[in-house]
């Protein structure tokens, strides 16, 4: 019994694994963008877009948390220059928020 119900879980995990949306589908299905806050924002307010972007955000917020301390400055002026080189990189096509807060296509 245990078995079979360890065989259930990997396999429900597994297939759960293979609908999760990436964050580059996410971006091309309009559903999330670039913000200047450094953060990616929601476009398009539906479950995969909010669970890519709290994902996302989360490890951004971590990884601006480690620059900031070890360069001595604040995590917002970390997440400040990273929003930047995301907004230029961000593909045509893609949304960015402009700075009235409205999404914008690159």
């Amino acid at each position: 019994m245990k078995t079979k119900l360890l065989v259930f879980t990997a396999g429900l995990l597994l297939s759960l694994n293979a609908f999760a949306l990436s964050l580059q589908d996410a971006k091309s299905q309009g559903l999330v963008g670039e913000q200047a806050n450094g953060y990616l924002g929601i476009v398009i307010n539906e479950p995969q877009a909010n669970s890519v972007a709290k994902e996302v955000n989360a490890k951004r917020k971590a990884h601006y948390e480690k620059i900031a301390k070890k360069n001595g400055i604040t995590v917002s002026e970390v997440a400040k220059l990273a929003a930047k080189k995301a907004m230029k990189a961000t593909k045509r096509g893609q949304y960015i928020k402009d700075s009235s807060g409205k999404w914008i296509k690159k």
